[in-house]
């Protein structure tokens, strides 16, 4: 966690230092307007940190204030780096080929207010488009025929929502319209596939009664995520007890006889030694045979020994990259990252892009998602 924060702090203050020196480029600014800058930037730098700290003391006002200015910021910043590489990208191209074909390209080189204000104007309008993209939650529907239903029962729904993030940002209004559609779907089961809390868990009891009213038929089964862990696995599991759901950690369950439904903590969580290894192989075959098998794992990741002792895989985790060109890091880190995939070895994985936000609450081209699993009684033989 230590490692985490101070690489996060690097990296975002190196991005405020971008933005200082682009904006010192395109203005003259005295030595005193240059240190306000920089003091209103280093506020921001540590916005994430100081919203944590005003939640512990029960500042609520002020850490909703800070939450919201700061990670509105952070979405901004992103964005404007992001608009200003592509600048740069032009601008060095216009260079060598001046260099290159020994011409005067002076005039296609745009000046520095231009490659501050260009990206600025971009950024804002791309925050407040992705703003609104993230109130806006997708329905995403899956069918699937199975001979593994038993006899009578023709359909089965389970809703799955992922990395809901309930916290500062993600409560109250907000959170009532992200789980809309799930209530809307009318679920036999609900599923959560890790981060239902974000990492501060105070004061949020009106939140967690909202999740318990959800319905769900035959129950609401949930995982850890790596934010149940850095809020602590002594408080977030209750938390989520709160909500109504039964967490599964290294648990494989009977659903009212029709569905199997395993669940196992997410990675870090294991690898910290506050969960007992569990063979995901071995705890799916300790369901009947011939039973409809879903594993919830937070990450979507497989593990080869598992593939095929399964029929549908839960995952989230990757937020289907949240914003917009972001993606391309969880493109490195994950094989899958959003969508619904046949893995080689038998069965199927469904990556969640999310329902909630992690940070900025802002997606950009990856809106969130409720996911709808309707699976359908097949006729043995057709």
């Amino acid at each position: 966690m230590t490692l985490f924060l101070l690489t996060f702090f690097l990296v975002y203050g190196g991005l405020h230092l971008y933005f200082f020196l682009r904006l010192r480029a395109a203005f003259t600014l005295s030595m005193g307007r240059q240190f306000a800058v920089g003091a209103v930037l280093l506020l921001l730098v540590s916005a994430p940190l100081l919203v944590r700290v005003a939640e512990r003391r029960d500042y609520e006002i002020t850490a909703g204030l800070l939450s919201h200015v700061g990670y509105l910021w952070m979405a901004l910043l992103l964005l404007f780096f992001a608009v200003s590489l592509c600048l740069e990208c032009y601008r060095l191209a216009v260079y060598l080929h001046a260099r290159i074909g020994r011409r005067d390209l002076s005039r296609l080189f745009p000046s520095a207010r231009f490659l501050f204000l260009a990206p600025l104007a971009a950024a804002v309008l791309l925050t407040i488009y992705g703003y609104a993209e993230a109130l806006r939650v997708r329905t995403e529907h899956l069918e699937i025929a199975t001979e593994k239903l038993p006899v009578g029962v023709e359909r089965f729904r389970i809703v799955q929502i992922s990395d809901v993030h309930v916290g500062i940002i993600i409560r109250g209004e907000r959170l009532q319209r992200l789980l809309a559609a799930a209530e809307a779907a009318a679920p036999d089961v609900l599923v959560s596939t890790g981060d239902l809390v974000d990492g501060q868990l105070d004061n949020l009891e009106e939140s967690l009664a909202l999740l318990h009213r959800l319905p769900a038929r035959y129950g609401k089964f949930a995982v850890t995520g790596n934010h149940e862990f850095y809020a602590g696995l002594d408080r977030a599991p209750a938390n989520i007890t709160k909500a109504g759901f039964r967490i599964l950690r290294g648990e494989a369950v009977m659903v009212a006889g029709i569905i199997g439904i395993a669940g196992v903590d997410d990675q870090v969580v294991l690898q910290n030694g506050d969960s007992r290894p569990v063979r995901e192989a071995e705890l799916l075959s300790s369901l009947p045979h011939g039973t409809f098998k879903v594993l919830l794992k937070h990450r979507p990741v497989t593990d080869r020994d598992a593939e095929g002792k399964f029929d549908l895989q839960l995952s989230g985790h990757t937020h289907g990259g949240q914003i917009f060109p972001f993606h391309l890091m969880t493109n490195l880190a994950y094989n899958y990252r959003r969508g619904d995939f046949y893995l080689p070895g038998g069965g199927r994985l469904h990556v969640s892009r999310g329902t909630g936000t992690w940070g900025p609450p802002v997606r950009l081209f990856t809106p969130p998602e409720v996911t709808v699993i309707d699976l359908i009684r097949r006729q043995p033989g057709r």
